[in-house]
């Protein structure tokens, strides 16, 4: 799979949105969540680390910064292990034990209560999972393996 970005055409008034496929849906089962490693590029050009996290809910996902606006670290405690232990109905801050709801992001219990994590557009084209509005560094690793994610 290619993280090729593509155009999507909204409107004649709307200007045009950027869009990178970097994971298929499948490769995130349903009522799970994923971190990705993506590189952005900022206004000039540099790359920056983009870190996120995926959370697939049936046919829906939403994507947060993998960032936990108590004090900045990742969610995951492990890697990849960004829901709660006892239900997996809300991401948790591994370090502080914040709890999110999966389709806000808004902390609901934790140190950083009444405030939410960094949403990142995502879009579903073609059972591709992408980031919409973002402008990713383009990387193609051409060794990786059929049906892999890109950016991990």
């Amino acid at each position: 799979m290619s993280e090729q970005g593509t155009t999507i055409e909204q409107d004649d008034a709307a200007p045009e949105a950027v869009v990178y496929a970097f994971c298929a849906m499948s490769d995130i089962p349903s009522q799970k969540a994923r971190g990705f490693n993506l590189v952005r590029l900022d206004d000039n050009g540099e790359e920056k680390p983009f870190p996120i996290v995926v959370v697939r809910w049936g046919k829906q996902v939403f994507g947060y910064l993998n960032k936990c606006p108590h004090d900045g670290v990742n969610l995951d405690w492990e890697r990849n292990t960004f829901l709660e232990p006892n239900y997996g109905l809300r991401l948790m801050c591994g370090k502080h034990g914040a709890l999110f709801e999966l389709g806000t992001g808004m902390c609901i219990e934790g140190p950083c209560k009444g405030r939410g994590l960094v949403p990142v557009p995502l879009a579903i084209i073609d059972n591709d999972i992408c980031v919409v509005g973002v402008k990713l560094a383009e990387d193609v690793d051409e060794d990786a393996e059929e049906g892999e994610c890109a950016g991990e």
